[in-house]
């Protein structure tokens, strides 16, 4: 049951983050504006944003409880590692270059580059190990 429930939270959260991006270069100049977000795009990302959050950190917590085995588990705890992390590194670079006000490249560049592609690498790696290992209906022929 655990196992489904896994994969049933991962798909609603790539879904999710799909639509989401999707929604961003579809409705740009409507959720963003030309020079200030409308509250339509406040409430958007925002709305976007917690959904994703508990997404993610349940797929986390589910991950690490569960019997996930192997490189399954690796790649989807860096999955959720990198999406979780985004938020905590864009968080740090402002408060470091604010507080101590200069421009600050480690959280920018982990923030910007490497969370990322942290989350492709880990999705494409749970996507291709699920495909890979689902079992196959028996043909029929002997």
């Amino acid at each position: 049951m655990k196992g489904k429930l896994i994969w049933s939270i991962f798909w609603a959260f790539v879904g999710v983050l799909v639509i989401a991006v999707s929604m961003f270069f579809v409705l740009r100049d409507s959720l963003v504006g030309e020079e200030n977000p409308t509250l339509v795009g406040y409430v958007f990302f925002i709305s976007v944003g917690v959904v994703l959050m508990g997404l993610g950190v349940t797929l986390l917590v589910l991950t690490v409880k569960t019997k996930v085995a192997g490189r399954l588990k690796k790649f989807l705890l860096l999955t959720e590692a990198s999406f979780v992390g985004l938020p905590v590194f864009i968080i740090l670079h402002n408060a470091i270059s604010s507080l101590l006000n200069m421009e600050e490249a480690i959280f920018f560049t982990l923030a910007t580059i490497v969370c990322p592609i942290g989350f492709l690498v880990g999705a494409v790696g749970s996507i291709v190990l699920a495909t890979r290992n689902k079992p196959t209906a028996p043909t029929g022929t002997s």
